[in-house]
């Protein structure tokens, strides 16, 4: 039988550091998961772990989801790949956009990454500005424009700006601290020359932390007031938060919005929308130039179609219950680490959660920072050998799905009293 040891050693010696995605890198080496079924995943070692990772939060309906497998199941009967247009992407733009009253119109792409690459190239090409604003913590993809004091991996490896990134484009991204409006206001009236600001409004990459009262409303009163678009980056919050994002949530509208993720529960997809006089400028007929071979690609709009359809069909019983049992597991967590007198702070909202290892709360990246980032990997790592299966960063969240159970939740909750007694020795 393959273990995980055997495999990680192959593939060192074929992928950089043994991993396609940072994050994914845990010492002393990650599980290789053989299949996932539900709220489970089996590694090559036939280990069963309940998954709280969940596809960093893509999977919202569980692994291998019924009516979305044979959505897809009955696309690959018919093709992969046409690089013309499709009757079905026309049906997806018009799901997402009944689920999001900001969005006029929509374009498809791949990967969060490119929807973020491309709202902001739409900011600039409609202000005819440079600088775009973005918040500390939040992560926006791999891409030069964002890739400054971000969240997930590159907070995770404490990688502030990364090599090979150029400067040019770096110091046109002004970095303000998220949930201080008074920073933002300053940033503004210093600055003549800006052309959009991009924001998490729940930032899920730096750990979870929640937008404070007036927070968001102050941001998109202030962009309006001095005609800068306002960008919503809802690739984890899109559907996940509720059908409609965390914009539906908040009752707020930006200009431009990006989603991934829980779009298509799992499968590569993912899409940039807004105000129809702002994705017009996208070309053919516009002058800002985006392009993608497998933008759009039929299996996975079947997929992203079968999710959201299905997310609107439960979304009465499946938001309640998600939160029910996020307050369940969420408090019962806090009264063990109280118990056990554990300095920690818990953040939590819908079906997302994280506990920070601080005496102090967490609301923006210097204080999430601050947390013990030992303690959680300490945590991690007896969790995972209970069984549960959380993502190995104090900078991610732990993400709840359709198909935990009471029981997956009470196990779980073992675990975590586990965990929490080794993080206390």
């Amino acid at each position: 039988m393959m273990t995980n040891s055997k495999l990680f050693s192959d593939s060192k010696k074929v992928i950089p550091s043994g991993v396609n995605s940072p994050v994914r890198y845990f010492e002393p080496y990650p599980f290789f998961t053989k299949k996932s079924n539900g709220a489970y995943l089996w590694d090559v070692e036939n280990k069963k772990y309940i998954d709280f990772c969940n596809g960093y939060g893509a999977l919202l309906l569980g692994h291998r989801r019924k009516e979305i497998i044979n959505a897809v199941s009955n696309q690959l009967s018919k093709g992969t790949l046409y690089c013309t247009p499709t009757e079905a992407e026309t049906e997806l733009s018009k799901l997402i956009i009944g689920n999001f009253p900001s969005i006029d119109k929509v374009r498809l792409v791949n990967t969060g990454g490119e929807a973020t690459m491309t709202a902001i190239r739409l900011a600039r090409g409609f202000t005819k500005k440079k600088k775009i604003i973005k918040f500390e913590g939040c992560y926006h993809g791999a891409h030069d424009s964002v890739l400054v004091k971000a969240g997930s991996g590159s907070a995770h490896n404490g990688i502030s700006v990364s090599e090979g990134g150029l400067d040019e484009v770096s110091k046109n991204t002004l970095v303000v601290q998220y949930n201080n409006i008074e920073d933002f206001q300053k940033t503004i009236k210093q600055n003549k020359d800006i052309a959009g600001v991009i924001v998490e409004p729940i930032l899920a990459n730096m750990g979870l932390i929640l937008p404070e009262k007036n927070f968001l409303y102050d941001l998109r009163k202030i962009t309006k007031e001095n005609n800068i678009p306002l960008i919503f980056d809802e690739v984890v919050t899109g559907f996940r938060v509720a059908p409609g994002g965390a914009q539906e949530h908040f009752g707020i509208k930006p200009d431009i919005t990006t989603m991934a993720k829980a779009l298509s529960n799992g499968f590569t997809i993912a899409a940039v929308g807004g105000r129809k006089e702002i994705i017009d400028l996208l070309s053919p007929e516009g002058k800002v130039y985006q392009a993608s071979t497998f933008a759009g690609n039929p299996i996975s709009v079947s997929a992203a179609i079968s999710s959201i359809k299905t997310i609107n069909k439960l979304k009465n019983k499946l938001y309640s219950k998600l939160e029910r049992f996020n307050l369940l597991f969420t408090t019962a967590l806090d009264d063990m680490a109280t118990d056990m007198h554990i300095a920690h702070q818990i953040n939590f909202t819908a079906s997302m959660f994280q506990i920070f290892f601080t005496n102090k709360p967490v609301i923006n990246y210097e204080t999430s920072k601050k947390a013990d980032s030992k303690k959680f990997q300490k945590m991690f790592r007896t969790l995972l050998k209970k069984g549960i299966f959380i993502a190995p960063s104090q900078f991610e969240v732990v993400f709840l799905s359709d198909t935990h159970t009471e029981n997956d939740l009470n196990k779980t909750l073992d675990a975590y009293d586990a965990a929490l007694k080794s993080v206390k020795n």
